[in-house]
């Protein structure tokens, strides 16, 4: 739809009308201006909808073990901790305690029987196949120990500075 008018000079000029905006000036032809104000609007919903999404989801929970200070003293371990030793040759020791592997869930079960944080580690010699550290952790969570931890040659050597 177009308006023709004349301004007060004796000039004229004509106003085109679009469905959301209008042009004035002279008339050359058809002006064909995006219209982008709906465009805008979906731009903007949609980032209001990630920023919710975004703030709302939550990932898997972890446990990052953070460094010590370079300062600070090793604990000595607590008395409390079960660590279970497989060596070179498929033989095992529950702290320091020798054990073998038909034993070990039922020991184990005996020993977590009674508390209320079931919290075990498992250290393997450097030469120990996987499978066999498998089978120790295997059994060990068939024993009711909830979190298995492993020792590592770096947390030794820690322990011995």
């Amino acid at each position: 739809m177009a308006i023709a008018a004349r301004d007060s000079r004796g000039g004229a000029f004509v106003v085109e009308c679009a469905t959301v905006g209008m042009t004035v000036g002279e008339s050359k032809g058809v002006v064909a201006d995006p219209n982008i104000v709906p465009l805008i609007d979906v731009l903007l919903v949609l980032i209001i909808i990630f920023m919710v999404m975004s703030s709302r989801t939550t990932g898997l929970p972890t446990l990052v073990p953070q460094p010590a200070p370079p300062q600070a003293r090793t604990e000595p371990e607590r008395e409390g901790t079960i660590v279970v030793q497989v060596t070179q040759g498929g033989k095992l020791m529950i702290n320091e305690q020798p054990s073998d592997w038909d034993a070990l869930g039922a020991k184990l079960s005996d020993i977590f029987k009674q508390r209320a944080d079931k919290v075990a580690f498992v250290r393997g010699d450097e030469e120990v196949p996987f499978e066999q550290m498998a089978r120790a952790i295997d059994i060990m969570r068939g024993a009711g120990i909830e979190h298995v931890g492993l020792i590592t040659a770096q947390d030794d050597m820690r322990k011995t500075r």
